[in-house]
């Protein structure tokens, strides 16, 4: 047990903490610490978006499990957050059943069109032409939200798709504009006025902006989702929903047909298993990179004192560094759709191949990054997106990410559906060796292909602690969802944090190329110049990240749980 559960007692005894405290109380908030986790007996929900939470809290109430709740706050996402939560993207979710032990991965990521080719985001000299692979109908995959909460709520949900899409449709029957969402909707004014189907839905009729205190009504979003609720995925994939999506896409210059859309399957896959002092960390398979990569950058840094040199200490943060450098080049060679290309999976996620990788780490030196090359495993894997994490009272539990890539996607909304469309197509390799918007680097394995998924670094985890779930955690973030995921994990293990000080600690990143470190305000002078010393080349972040986690105290069962306060308009509640 971490020190700040063992702690109030004392606090108490001593008059430390208001009398009026409840035992539970007592058991968690410490004088030691600067912030404390939201708490709750039974069930909770953390979310990016207050009523997605509360959807999610009502559906646990009666009497849902976590699966029930998870496709409840995803539908309500849709309407609620519509730069990340969505109907017209797709995702991953990690799936804990309590009651049987085991642990299932969920993989509803967009599919590649069947028409798709490799070479389709090429001009006729043969370079990548971003426009196409992120501003058109050619940037749009096969949209898998909808097939993936249904197959959720069939195998692991004891609620129908019907009774949990009741609060998304009474939310697009209308909401009250809050401050974040007038915010987003005006710094993407240009994106969404481009396509008239998207202006009429975001903009009043004069195309001034809603503000603040304004309500927005989505009765196109309504409507699908009721098509959704009476004839279950079908009602989206199939029939006047699916023809209008099509015909949207078509007309913006791509290549989805109606039989793409029937065409989608979403996939049960095994987790990536991998162990870190003692705890296991469950997460996402190919065709999301993150698991293999947060399992292989823990492995590479199990072998240095981290928990002794401290936490954001200067030769924590370069051993940190180092490690994510070798696994970013790694994912740039190996990583792919393993239903079409094969992925060195458990050579990536081998604990030999990471002392390998660690033996080429100078303690006190950067390495550049045009010296490290993809390493050679054995033998055989939007910043808008967002991440939920619920919990019930039986101890299942749910760690989903799922996005449309770019803030509003392409910003196209199907006419006469509400749905905002993806432009995931760009996390494919649109020319092996050219990065995407995110500077990531793809090769081979990643390029496009029809009926293939695109890479992705989305990663949703639970760790578990002997047996049982301990953490459940994710974030959106594009390429810094894997070292954000990663530093969750260690701030709680390595450096004894509760979940709301894990989760608001200042983050840094590396993804090989380009060679810098990013690094949020709050490392002191001192630690940026040791580092600078060291050879890294320093550069300061926007914020990275948007956690939403729960942790279960193995003694008390209490779930703690915060979200992250670098964005607004996150709640996490329970009961």
């Amino acid at each position: 047990m971490t020190r700040h559960l063992r702690l109030p007692a004392l606090l108490l005894a001593t008059g430390l903490l208001a009398t009026s405290a409840t035992a539970q109380e007592a058991a968690i908030y410490s004088g030691f610490d600067r912030m404390h986790p939201v708490w709750a007996e039974q069930g909770m929900v953390a979310s990016q978006e207050a009523l997605a939470t509360e959807a999610g809290v009502e559906i646990l109430r009666q009497g849902g499990n976590a699966v029930d709740a998870a496709a409840a706050v995803a539908l309500a996402l849709a309407v609620t957050l519509p730069r990340a939560g969505n109907l017209g993207g797709g995702g991953f979710m990690i799936i804990h059943e309590a009651a049987s032990g085991e642990t299932h991965a969920l993989d509803y990521r967009e599919m590649a069109p069947g028409k798709a080719s490799r070479d389709m985001f090429l001009d006729a000299d043969g370079n990548a032409v971003s426009r196409k692979s992120r501003f058109s109908g050619l940037a749009i995959g096969v949209p898998g939200t909808v097939a993936g909460l249904d197959l959720a709520l069939k195998r692991f949900g004891t609620m129908t798709l019907a009774e949990v899409a009741q609060p998304a449709i009474a939310l697009a029957e209308g909401i009250t504009i809050t401050a974040s969402l007038a915010d987003s909707l005006k710094a993407l004014e240009g994106r969404l006025k481009s396509w008239p189907s998207s202006a009429k839905v975001f903009f009043k009729p004069d195309g001034s902006f809603y503000e603040p205190g304004d309500t927005l009504v989505q009765a196109d979003l309504a409507a699908t989702l009721r098509a959704i609720a009476a004839e279950g995925p079908a009602g989206f994939y199939q029939g006047p929903v699916a023809e209008k999506i099509a015909a949207a896409v078509q007309e913006a210059g791509g290549i989805m047909t109606e039989a793409d859309l029937a065409a989608y399957e979403a996939k049960l896959r095994a987790p990536i298993r991998g162990s870190y002092r003692g705890y296991e960390v469950l997460s996402m398979p190919p065709p999301s990179s993150g698991g293999i990569h947060i399992v292989q950058i823990l492995n590479i840094l199990e072998g240095f004192p981290i928990g002794y040199l401290g936490f954001n200490g200067a030769e924590t943060i370069h051993l940190m560094a180092e490690a994510m450098k070798l696994a970013y080049a790694d994912r740039s060679e190996h990583l792919g759709d393993s239903d079409f290309v094969p992925v060195p999976l458990e050579g990536l996620i081998s604990k030999t191949y990471a002392a390998e990788l660690r033996s080429q780490i100078d303690r006190f030196s950067a390495q550049p990054a045009e010296v490290i090359k993809p390493g050679r495993p054995q033998p055989f894997e939007s910043n808008e997106t967002t991440h939920f994490s619920v919990v019930d009272a039986d101890g299942n539990a749910v760690s989903n990410t799922y996005t449309i890539n770019f803030s509003y996607g392409t910003g196209l909304v199907a006419e006469g559906t509400g749905v905002l469309l993806n432009n995931e197509m760009d996390d494919f390799s649109a020319k092996p060796g050219v990065p995407n918007a995110y500077g990531l680097i793809g090769g081979e394995a990643n390029a496009v292909e029809a009926g293939k998924r695109p890479l992705s670094s989305m990663s949703p985890t639970i760790v578990m602690k002997d047996g049982k779930p301990y953490l459940v955690t994710g974030s959106p973030g594009g390429s810094r969802i894997i070292t954000t995921v990663l530093q969750i994990i260690m701030n709680v293990i390595d450096h004894d944090m509760n979940i709301a000080e894990a989760t608001a600690a200042p983050r840094v990143h590396h993804q090989w190329l380009p060679d810098s470190l990013r690094v949020e305000e709050g490392l002191s002078p001192d630690t940026l110049r040791l580092l600078s010393e060291m050879g890294h080349d320093i550069r300061e972040s926007w914020a990275m990240g948007s956690t939403q986690s729960i942790m279960i105290d193995p003694e008390t069962g209490l779930r703690l749980g915060a979200s992250d306060p670098r964005r607004a308009g996150a709640l996490t509640a329970g009961y």
